[in-house]
């Protein structure tokens, strides 16, 4: 159907452009404010003035859209623009576009881009402010250089650049000397040396994380002379020890959030010396240091009884009387977690929530010494909760719940894999109206009629999963797509009673952007075609071993899943015409998976990766079609900073 051009009333001729920016802006939904846009040209001029932000999912458009909406422009994501390469980078920039206004730009994963990219961006920028190029992982020293050039620059993310050194971080800190957020997490060519520059020239930064480099003591020195740092994210550098804490202690008292988990050498005393030195923090992460909580770090939370809002102690052994003291110690804690924590019984969870009242986020992932009156302290002392994660906690049952279900009323997301439930307990947590992610993995005892509760009243739901809920068929599918038509996410993995009945239910979340169908043994390519037609917003989608889906559901996906990011086919009986057509018909196609497809032949193979290469940034293969595969195919696969993966899974593998 041929869309229809804006009316030739003209509101702006009544209401000037202002107005009409100020009533868009009320509109929440996108499809709404699309619909405003179509009223008249005044809507229209008034958007193309006015937008802010700008998301671009096709390279083909990206001209068109820079030019459109470059007056008002303030933040552009190039994060799921496929191809993006210095070339088209470059040429969109340059096409007589005033980009003045523009402050952020987010390149993350945009691994075609390179220095060239990036220095017609800071020219086209002046007053560019933030730039993400987390993920790119062949962004290295000369590119560094190029954002050198942008001095206003306030926000860097280079994380996983595994390209960075000490010699492009040391030109970023010469040339943004005002940097106030940097990520140069998984940046392994970085030592104390680059750290140790940084610290001296970017005096102004207030946000770090330095995560799982491998610097030395000597880098924590050099970061406590920063007077104005808030935020420190540390996790999983091995090096780092007391002796490098102790010297957080007297030398910054701005911190207001540290991260430590995973460093395994540090222990309770190195925190002490945190924590006294740092009476302001609200945030504190020591998850997966040491075993034990040690008494003096427990007494010492007392001096944080004002401030500290998030605790993660996430595999600790916590006992009862830990928790008492933390309860009595942290009165205002907003977040704990005590995933796979050992010893955390009943007793211990009645003892913290007694104190701590104003809990909007528990969680006890594995905890599972718990029972059904830990749930009942939890939902007689938590009102305000909204966050509760139960995954593994086996000993818990319907009546528990039905104290969640019935004292927090604001609850929003609710993790119950793996637990040993029936569907009482959903007809106990409908009364959470409020509800946006429920998790049901492995609740091997819910069935249709437990849907059916769900959907009576948690209408808002934004995330359901129902991995190996084997008893649900296709009329508790048709219940959630009556009751809920806001779920974005939806994962029926192993529901072996599912199929293309409850996919033509499915096929009517209008928002859906992310489906995982694997092994479906009654799901067919009929089933996928109405998916395709009816969830024009799908992202991310897992066919993995449905076995009857064929060729003719990828000829549905290519024509209609225009938005499609990421698939899975591997198992599934394709042919290589029909993995030519889905991977060279997609055009926002980055990430798939393909291992085992045992009717497509190594040629075939080669043209749809000859296709597609350009946008690939991630790619699963068997190990075996390496020595199969044109070297050179694969050269030029890398070298556009596609990841590939080989795997060695033989026919049988789930």
């Amino acid at each position: 159907m041929n869309r229809q051009p804006p009316c030739d009333c003209d509101m702006a001729t009544v209401f000037p452009l202002d107005l009409l920016a100020n009533i868009l802006d009320r509109v929440p939904d996108p499809r709404d404010r699309k619909s405003c846009r179509l009223v008249c040209r005044g809507f229209l001029r008034a958007e193309e003035l006015h937008r802010r932000s700008l998301r671009v999912l096709r390279l083909e458009a990206l001209t068109g859209l820079l030019r459109r909406f470059a007056a008002g422009l303030e933040r552009l994501d190039l994060s799921a623009c496929p191809a993006l390469d210095d070339r088209s980078l470059s040429a969109a920039l340059a096409a007589g576009v005033d980009l003045l206004r523009l402050r952020s730009v987010s390149l993350s994963r945009a691994s075609g881009v390179g220095w060239r990219g990036l220095m017609a961006l800071v020219d086209a920028c002046p007053h560019l402010e933030a730039v993400d190029l987390s993920h790119c992982v062949g962004v290295g020293d000369r590119e560094a250089a190029a954002l050198a050039a942008a001095a206003g620059l306030k926000e860097l993310r280079l994380d996983k650049c595994l390209g960075l050194t000490d010699v492009g971080l040391a030109t970023v800190a010469v040339g943004c000397a005002g940097l106030e957020i940097l990520g140069i997490k998984w940046c392994l060519e970085i030592s104390d040396i680059g750290i140790d520059l940084l610290a001296k020239k970017c005096q102004d930064l207030k946000e770090l994380d330095i995560s799982y480099l491998k610097i030395t003591n000597r880098s924590i020195n050099s970061i406590s002379s920063l007077g104005k740092l808030e935020v420190l994210n540390m996790v999983g550098c091995s090096d780092i020890d007391d002796e490098g804490l102790q010297s957080l202690k007297h030398r910054n008292n701005s911190l207001r959030s540290i991260n430590v988990s995973r460093c395994e050498n540090v222990t309770s005393s190195g925190l002490t010396s945190v924590i006294e030195g740092s009476n302001c923090l609200q945030k504190l992460n020591v998850g997966d240091c040491f075993p034990e909580l040690a008494p003096l770090f427990l007494s010492k939370l007392n001096g944080l009884k004002d401030s500290l809002t998030v605790l993660k102690l996430d595999g600790f052994q916590v006992s009862a009387s830990s928790l008492k003291i933390i309860g009595l110690n942290c009165k205002n804690l907003a977040k704990i977690g005590l995933s796979k924590c050992q010893w955390v019984t009943d007793e211990g969870i009645c003892e913290l929530v007694a104190s701590c009242v104003h809990l909007t986020t528990i969680d006890l992932t594995c905890c599972r010494l718990l029972t059904d009156k830990a749930l009942m302290a939890i939902g007689d002392q938590c009102k305000q909760l909204r966050c509760l994660r139960l995954e593994s906690c086996s000993l818990i049952t319907d009546k528990g719940l039905e104290y969640i279900g019935t004292c927090c009323s604001n609850l929003e997301e609710i993790d119950l894999t793996d637990c040993s439930i029936t569907d009482t307990a959903m007809q106990n947590l409908s009364r959470c109206s409020k509800m946006l992610v429920l998790k049901l993995g492995l609740c091997y005892m819910i069935s249709d009629e437990g849907l059916v509760h769900i959907a009576s009243n948690c209408r808002k739901l934004h995330e359901l999963d129902l991995y190996r809920c084997v008893e649900v068929t296709d009329d508790g599918l048709a219940a959630i797509a009556t009751g809920c038509k806001l779920i974005q996410k939806l994962n029926l993995c192993y529901c072996t009673k599912i199929s293309d009945r409850g996919l033509k239910q499915v096929s009517h979340l209008v928002d859906l952007r992310d489906l995982e169908l694997r092994g479906l043994p009654h799901v067919s390519s009929s089933g996928i075609a109405k998916i395709a037609i009816g969830c024009r917003r799908l992202s991310e989608l897992d066919l993995k071993r449905c076995n009857l889906v064929n060729d003719e559901g990828l000829f549905a996906l290519a024509q209609y899943t225009e938005n499609l990011r990421q698939i899975n086919i591997s198992y599934c009986p394709v042919s290589g015409m029909g993995l030519c057509m889905l991977l060279g018909t997609l055009k926002c196609l980055q990430d798939v998976k393909l291992v085992h497809l045992s009717l497509v032949p190594i040629e075939w193979f080669e043209i749809a990766l000859r296709a597609s290469y350009e946008k690939l940034k991630k790619l699963k293969l068997l190990t075996g079609m390496r020595n199969l595969l044109s070297p050179l195919l694969i050269e030029k696969l890398q070298l556009r900073g596609c990841r590939i993966r080989w795997v060695d899974k033989p026919p049988a593998a789930c």
